[in-house]
């Protein structure tokens, strides 16, 4: 009787072992995803003018810093969510229901990351957007914690994490990419 359990214990693990491996080798498609792996030193993303016009793709140094430099850069809040993958609680952050014309950066590396003007308000009590500002600005990864699948979302420049996509989201794209407000700086449009 105890080898079959065993035995039963052993073969659900292997199966489970395959789930997990099928899910992390194919993980959702609901994001656009990088296809190429950026060298350890460079990365090519878009940047903004000064008139507020997309440039690039051009190639930028990746942002590396120590953990102790990110703590010494960021507030607690920004750290706690920006480098250790944390979610502000909803509606709470300063940007959920943020309505100013301009676009959001990364609160690490300031590298422009979404247009207000892709912005909709989704209910949910976080920023949400239904594209970035330019697909090269953001990568996506499979973030199986807390018992999900979920599509990550990081800064291409510094890895920061801003939140998850999910596929919920309003024409034109059908993507809802729900960001901590901790995660970014907005910068107002300057009116001409």
């Amino acid at each position: 009787m105890r080898n079959r359990i065993f035995i039963a214990l052993g073969t659900a693990l292997i199966g489970l072992t395959a789930v997990l491996a099928q899910s992390l080798t194919n993980p959702p498609t609901m994001a656009p995803s990088k296809t190429t792996v950026p060298s350890p030193a460079n990365v090519k993303v878009q940047l903004l003018t000064t008139n507020g016009q997309l440039s690039g793709p051009v190639e930028v140094p990746r942002v590396v810093k120590t953990d102790a430099e990110w703590r010494q850069q960021l507030t607690s809040e920004q750290y706690g969510i920006a480098r250790g993958k944390g979610t502000e609680r909803a509606f709470c952050g300063v940007f959920y229901d943020h309505k100013k014309p301009g676009h959001y950066e990364c609160v690490c590396c300031q590298l422009p990351l979404f247009s207000a003007d892709s912005k909709f308000d989704s209910g949910t009590g976080w920023p949400s957007f239904f594209k970035p500002i330019a697909p090269e600005n953001v990568v996506t990864h499979t973030d199986i914690s807390h018992g999900m699948v979920r599509s990550e979302i990081l800064c291409a420049r510094c890895d920061g994490h801003l939140g998850h996509v999910f596929n919920d989201g309003p024409r034109p794209t059908g993507l809802r990419y729900c960001l901590n407000s901790a995660s970014l700086v907005f910068v107002e449009r300057r009116q001409p």
